[in-house]
């Protein structure tokens, strides 16, 4: 094992997996020598912020609170700015992901066989939202090899991970869910190469608060040709 970890949670209205996405994140068995967890609360309305500003957690945890909800993606770049470790890697705080995936996705960066990893979702009936969903993932992802003239399986998964400066370097700006699209796109303009490794998925229901629509799917083709020329 070598290295230390951020792990960035953008978290907004969660209140029911929150707790056990922390907990999750802090017991995983992942290939580092130390981690910390950075929370950023995107203007929750539902008792999560209550909670976090309530609980006292432990060393290495930091929790930040974004006055009012500005997306996924300024939670993700709020949460990098705090990050203190050599490498950092994104975790929902939905339970969709599990943090002991992220041992899969971190190996290639401590050994040294990669610098950028993604981790890649297997559809399965029991573990995919709707053919819709699935469909127009696979759409964006087809969007973003044609574009970016490479090969990847799945660009909007939540689990990607890379050395904590080369991701400060990235010219992100997205707010919401466009920030998955928005890293892909810039790590390839920097002329990275990114790893993937499989990982486990499974997708809540809208009743559930599954959260990505049809016009995010737009905003992420936007953003896609928006980077491609700047």
């Amino acid at each position: 094992m070598a290295g230390s970890l951020s792990i960035l949670m953008p978290v907004f209205n969660e209140l029911a997996t929150v707790e056990a996405a922390i907990d999750d994140a802090l017991t995983a068995d992942l290939p580092v020598t130390s981690r910390e967890l950075v929370i950023v609360d995107d203007g929750s309305t539902d008792g999560t912020r209550e909670l976090l500003a309530a609980r006292t957690w432990p060393e290495g945890v930091t929790v930040v609170f974004h006055e009012r909800n500005l997306g996924k993606g300024a939670a993700v770049r709020t949460a990098l700015r705090h990050a203190t470790s050599e490498l950092s890697a994104i975790l929902d705080a939905d339970l969709e992901y599990r943090a002991a995936d992220l041992g899969h996705v971190l190996e290639p960066l401590v050994s040294g066989e990669a610098r950028v990893v993604f981790g890649t979702r297997a559809w399965t009936s029991q573990s995919s939202f709707s053919f819709w969903y699935v469909m127009g993932n696979k759409a964006v992802t087809m969007a973003t090899n044609v574009l970016y003239n490479c090969w990847i399986s799945d660009v909007m998964t939540c689990h990607k991970a890379m050395d904590t400066e080369l991701f400060r370097s990235l010219p992100l700006r997205e707010r919401g869910f466009a920030i998955e699209p928005e890293i892909a796109a810039r790590v390839l303009r920097a002329g990275e190469r990114i790893h993937e490794v499989p990982i486990s998925y499974r997708a809540r229901t809208r009743e559930a608060g599954k959260k990505l629509t049809t016009s995010d799917g737009l905003r992420v083709l936007r953003t896609l040709l928006r980077c491609r020329v700047m």
